[in-house]
């Protein structure tokens, strides 16, 4: 199962526990998966669809809870067989379809007459906890979010331009999220490429199982990176290690075939020699070989003077 699948079965087993969320979630939820057509005589009927089997039992139970009806459900097969069954929640004139688009906020009236609103109606989302519910609403009907062991994407679909406009500016009253809006081939998509605010996003919506799986796969990944950080970090100290003392096997060598190491000073031929020895030695290692050993930085000191010797040499 996916992790949006997972995400939308975890977030399908939430009751809000006022009324005021309720409604704001099943808005949601008709506003971003909802289709609105005539029954005849001017009535209408609500259509909404969904691949979830969860989602479905979902607003089947809130919507008998909050407006004691029933709802009819129908099944079919998706245009692309990868994506399976589809479901389809209809409401009719029977059922008080006129009713629940009003409370919904998608029925008005304007001039005396009935019109559908093309936005999210203010009225259901003015305290956070129905802003929460709103969103989870519209997440579970045509929301996604991409498992982040593959990559952060978040995004909810709408068909219409004011609606997306309106589910970008619920969002970003939310601290720290900012979402994005992108035109899609048939419709607007709102979305987060965030790790930080979709994870952010999951708590909102009161996915917190996922919220804590995303969290896990954050720090897991993390993890993993600073440890191929560490081992770039260490592999690239041992190349630099490695070239600085094959330089220093090249002054040594061209001190030896010109003037001979016999005219070091004492204390710069041992490390000449102890050099020539081990070609490949860290130099504080070398260091400890000296007698009387050195530190890091005097061994250093030593082999950085036959350096210079060797450019006098070289100049010359």
């Amino acid at each position: 199962m996916s992790f949006a699948s997972e995400t939308k079965n975890e977030l399908a087993r939430i009751i809000p526990e006022k009324k005021c969320c309720t409604i704001a979630e099943i808005a949601g939820f008709i506003r971003f998966a909802g289709s609105i057509g005539l029954a005849g005589g001017g009535k209408f009927r609500i259509s909404m669809k969904t691949g979830n089997s969860a989602v479905v039992r979902h607003y089947k139970g809130l919507i008998r809870s909050y407006f004691s009806v029933d709802v009819m459900i129908g099944m079919g097969q998706a245009h692309s067989p990868d994506r399976g069954t589809i479901y389809t929640i209809t409401i009719g004139p029977e059922n008080l379809s006129e009713m629940i688009l009003r409370e919904a906020g998608i029925l008005m009236v304007r001039e005396g007459m009935n019109t559908i609103s093309d936005g999210i109606y203010d009225g259901l989302i003015r305290t956070k906890c129905c802003r929460k519910a709103y969103l989870r609403g519209a997440f579970l009907a045509s929301g996604t979010v991409s498992s982040p062991e593959k990559g952060y994407h978040f995004e909810i679909r709408s068909t219409s331009r004011q609606s997306a406009r309106d589910l970008r500016r619920l969002i970003n009253t939310f601290d720290d999220i900012t979402p994005k809006m992108i035109e899609r081939k048939q419709g607007y998509g709102i979305y987060l490429k965030s790790r930080d605010q979709i994870a952010d996003t999951l708590a909102i919506m009161g996915a917190s199982g996922q919220y804590f799986e995303f969290l896990d796969v954050m720090m897991k990944k993390d993890l993993m990176n600073q440890t191929h950080r560490a081992d770039n970090l260490d592999n690239a100290n041992i190349d630099k290690a490695l070239r600085a003392a094959q330089e220093q096997v090249e002054w040594i060598r061209a001190i030896e075939e010109t003037r001979g190491l016999d005219s070091l000073s004492l204390k710069l031929q041992a490390a000449a020699r102890l050099r020539l020895e081990h070609p490949d030695a860290p130099i504080e290692e070398l260091g400890q070989m000296m007698d009387p050993p050195l530190t890091k930085s005097g061994m250093n000191g030593r082999l950085r003077r036959i350096g210079e010797i060797a450019g006098e040499l070289k100049r010359k």
